[in-house]
């Protein structure tokens, strides 16, 4: 469980990149499984102490394992990770073009993956040494600014049409066809492009997108919510799982159940119990 959690807001140049830090510290006294849900995001772990195993169910060799630092995602489907013992570190969650920028390569390369920093980029496994080395959370948030902008320096901008078409997916309701249209390519070429740079092809992007509204409203915050800063379990209001599901833009009550369990490994109405929470132990 976690024992610290603390955020850190990131210098104000960097806010377009990262939202926020959370370092934490957790102790886990026998093996603590977690099943964390999916999303069109990057999430970074630079952590040190207790190692953590990161697994798919659908594939064994894309997870990383015996590793306390690593970069996941983007994932199509939820996973799992698995603990025992005293970690801490800093968690990072990236957008997909924001980690495009700072990662410095195509997500393609990383999308339903977990891979240790230290195969990954060395600036990472670096980053990763001199944070653990620091005596408290204020001087690794600040040394985190100084190293996500030093590699903004350096690392080239993301095609503009490919940001036009990230934030018009995230304003929901266009179609791959008529989101072609707005940036001025092919159907396929957005989609060949959109997949290689951001890891996911546009419509699974898109129904991630929808998926994380859903998901915050029962309640639940994707990847580890902080100590203190959950919010508290909630159901649909008055209207049910159905009104829910039409207000999203979900064909029926089970079309919202099926991407939760894909996306999730639960039933929104499981997720929404009290005491359920976005990463279950067990």
């Amino acid at each position: 469980m976690l024992t610290e959690a603390v955020i850190g807001l990131p210098d104000p140049r960097l806010r377009r990149y990262v939202d926020r830090y959370l370092g934490y510290r957790e102790q886990a006294a026998g093996p603590l499984v977690r099943r964390e849900a999916a999303g069109a995001f990057v999430v970074l772990i630079l952590g040190w102490g207790a190692p953590l195993d990161v697994t798919d169910p659908r594939a064994a060799d894309r997870g990383a394992y015996g590793t306390s630092a690593f970069v996941a995602g983007p994932f199509d489907g939820w996973c799992a990770t698995r603990t025992a013992g005293e970690g801490a570190g800093v968690q990072v969650l990236l957008t997909a073009p924001a980690a495009r920028r700072l990662l410095g390569l195509p997500l393609g390369e990383l999308a339903n993956r977990a891979v240790p920093v230290d195969r990954l980029a060395g600036w990472l496994a670096r980053l990763r040494d001199e944070l653990a080395g620091l005596p408290d959370w204020s001087s690794r948030f600040a040394r985190l600014d100084a190293a996500l902008a030093a590699r903004l320096a350096v690392t080239g901008p993301v095609d503009p049409r490919l940001l036009r078409a990230w934030r018009l997916l995230g304003g929901g309701g266009l179609g791959v066809g008529a989101l072609a249209e707005e940036v001025g390519w092919s159907r396929r070429h957005l989609a060949v492009r959109f997949r290689r740079e951001f890891g996911l092809p546009p419509k699974t992007v898109a129904r991630l997108l929808r998926f994380q509204r859903a998901y915050a409203m029962v309640g639940r915050t994707l990847v580890t919510a902080p100590v203190g800063d959950a919010r508290p379990a909630a159901g649909p209001g008055g209207g049910g799982w159905a009104e829910l599901a039409a207000r999203l833009g979900y064909y029926d009550q089970s079309h919202l159940i099926r991407e939760f369990r894909e996306f999730a490994g639960a039933t929104p109405a499981t997720l929404a119990r009290p005491g359920s929470h976005s990463s279950n132990p067990g």
